[in-house]
């Protein structure tokens, strides 16, 4: 049997990847041999294996873990990867437990060692995988063509994620392609037939993107209805049911409760700061909509001077132009009843570190949708917004890692509606994870 040029790339991308995550894995072992032999001896019993390779059989069992995600012969992007990673390293570590606790092997292994090494693993695997895609994507020789079918919107969209995300591998083809990318919105039921049809034939990847773009089906569950040959989608609100509303709270309350020993010196710091660089109080309260529209004091930290009316109007008269961003985005391009150390509290999203207190009280979320104001509460209602006041708004959220300010006002409560329908604790661990980056680059800050 003749091997095509295709299978052939295709067989050396997955040993490239493989090879890569058991180096990763056996330079884990290695650095949790060498940290916990050299560290931490006071606190810890002694390391009586001085030969680690009675550990190597772990790797092996990750290595199968991994290969059972499938993240060798699907294309993720970063974060799908992450999870698969993430959750392969949580069953084999359950795994591996259960295998010394009932086989008595217990005793001649270091458990100490063994979470060492998966802490290592779960920082070091995805990061050496980043590393590794971003070497061999630099070689068009492995990147997949994509043919996208989609009306004008959706395929300016579509085409500019393939381009821009080099995590997946992908590059636009009109001919010479491996995979096809449908996007159903604004076709007819006969378009899509025809379409799947045609290209079943030239290639055996299509993807269907649903004509509901505004669902995530990928926690969705399918009733198969086989008598009558059909099938219906379960979608659920998660974020309504109980059991994962205290399961975010607890969640988002022990990262506030660890964090304010840090908070509460950084807050004596920045009150100082906001103290010496003009007159007026530290903090600054706002009236803002919370869950079931109820209002609530919303805290910041004081940006702007007081009595600053009297320079903002002056302001607009003289830039006519503000007035029309204004009304775009809610917010000034540049605002003159902003202070010095106001600007740097805004640019770095400091000037939000008092709604941690606002967690605390049950007012927020640390993460959700944006603090809407009272006087916004028609242009909601106007976009179908009201399922804004199902939940607590955050300090952070899908808006504020997604372009923030550089987004428009409608778009934001499109991106916040989405997060409440499709609300999953990977997805919140993955906007925390994002607002750390959009904090420290400054990213869509203003």
């Amino acid at each position: 049997m003749q091997i095509s040029k295709n299978n052939v790339k295709t067989i050396v991308y997955v040993l490239i990847l493989m090879l890569a995550d058991i180096a990763a894995l056996v330079l884990s072992l290695e650095l949790a041999f060498f940290i916990r032999t050299n560290f931490f001896l006071d606190f810890l019993p002694p390391f009586q294996d001085a030969d680690i390779s009675s550990y190597y059989w772990m790797i092996l069992l990750i290595f199968f873990a991994l290969v059972n995600e499938k993240i060798y012969f699907m294309r993720y992007d970063y974060w799908g990867d992450f999870r698969r990673v993430l959750k392969a390293l949580f069953f084999s570590f359950v795994i591996i437990f259960t295998i010394l606790t009932l086989t008595k092997m217990s005793a001649q292994y270091s458990r100490s060692f063994i979470v060492l090494f998966f802490i290592i693993a779960m920082f070091l695997l995805p990061t050496v995988k980043r590393l590794t895609k971003k070497l061999v994507f630099s070689f068009d020789l492995f990147k997949i063509g994509v043919k996208v079918i989609a009306k004008k919107e959706q395929y300016e969209k579509i085409s500019s994620e393939i381009s821009d995300n080099w995590y997946f591998g992908f590059k636009s083809a009109q001919d010479h392609y491996k995979m096809v990318l449908i996007a159903s919105k604004e076709f007819v039921v006969d378009e899509l037939q025809k379409f799947i049809k045609n290209y079943s034939k030239q290639t055996k990847d299509i993807y269907v993107i649903p004509y509901m773009d505004h669902l995530d089906f990928t926690h969705s569950t399918t009733l198969d209805l086989s008598n009558i040959r059909l099938s219906a989608i379960h979608l659920e609100n998660r974020l309504l049911s109980i059991k994962n509303i205290f399961i975010k709270t607890l969640f988002e309350k022990t990262i506030v409760a660890l964090s304010m020993p840090f908070v509460l010196i950084l807050h004596l710091i920045l009150s100082m700061l906001i103290k010496i660089d003009s007159k007026g109080p530290v903090i600054f309260k706002q009236k803002r909509f919370g869950k079931d529209a109820k209002p609530y004091s919303c805290y910041k930290y004081r940006t702007m001077y007081v009595n600053n009316n009297i320079l903002l109007q002056e302001y607009l008269q003289h830039h006519p132009e503000e007035i029309r961003y204004y009304n775009s985005y809610h917010k000034y391009q540049n605002d003159p009843r902003i202070t010095k150390i106001g600007r740097f509290l805004r640019k770095t999203s400091l000037d939000e570190l008092p709604q941690f207190f606002n967690v605390l009280r049950g007012d927020m979320n640390l993460i959700g949708p944006r603090p809407y104001m009272l006087n916004e509460r028609e242009k909601l209602e106007a976009g179908n917004g009201e399922i804004i006041f199902y939940v607590k708004p955050g300090i952070t959220g899908l808006w504020q890692v997604s372009g923030r300010n550089k987004l428009t006002f409608k778009e934001r409560i499109n991106l916040d509606k989405w997060y409440i329908q499709n609300w999953s604790l990977w997805l919140d661990f993955v906007i925390f994870l994002k607002t750390i980056k959009v904090v420290l680059l400054k990213v869509g800050a203003k």
